[in-house]
């Protein structure tokens, strides 16, 4: 597995954000552009239920794919061993996202669009274990995409890390 080290464009004090086995590459895509604005890498867990060089994470990631830093991991547990904290995001979590402390350099870790994160890493997570809240009862989960997006602009306001 091809596992380059972050190009330049990506900040050693930013943040990494950890997709696990994610499926539907428009959100890789989409995601990919959002770590490249903010110098965040990206780390992709297999399996990936689509081909890097998928059209739709092409037309998602556009032009930014160039500029983003993406690395494959095997498995997650190959991933945040290179990591020192890392925060995962659940519908089954209880803690609102707002109340954790972020740091540069933490993970954030999004599940499977159809399954989510493991319960039981969530289990043996729950002290970093967040939740994204919904008001609407009936609503299952948010798009993937956009949760990563409202985690990592939390994570970067709490810690300044934007630029003017």
């Amino acid at each position: 597995m091809n596992t380059p080290p972050p190009r330049p464009s990506a900040t050693q004090d930013g943040f990494n954000i950890v997709l696990v086995e994610p499926e539907i590459a428009a959100n890789v895509g989409n995601i990919a552009r959002l770590c490249a604005a903010t110098r965040s890498v990206l780390h992709l867990i297999h399996p990936l239920g689509f081909r890097l060089e998928d059209a739709a994470m092409r037309r998602a990631g556009m032009d930014y794919l160039d500029i983003a830093t993406i690395v494959e991991h095997s498995s997650l547990h190959d991933c945040l061993s290179q990591q020192t904290r890392a925060w995962f995001f659940s519908t089954k979590a209880t803690r609102l996202y707002w109340q954790a402390a972020f740091q540069k350099g933490d993970c954030l870790v999004f599940g499977r669009e159809t399954k989510g994160l493991p319960e039981e890493l969530l289990r043996r997570k729950t002290d970093h274990a967040l939740t994204i809240p919904m008001t609407e009862p009936r609503a299952r989960s948010l798009n993937l995409a956009t949760s990563t997006g409202i985690a990592l602009y939390e994570a970067i306001r709490q810690t300044k890390t934007s630029h003017p």
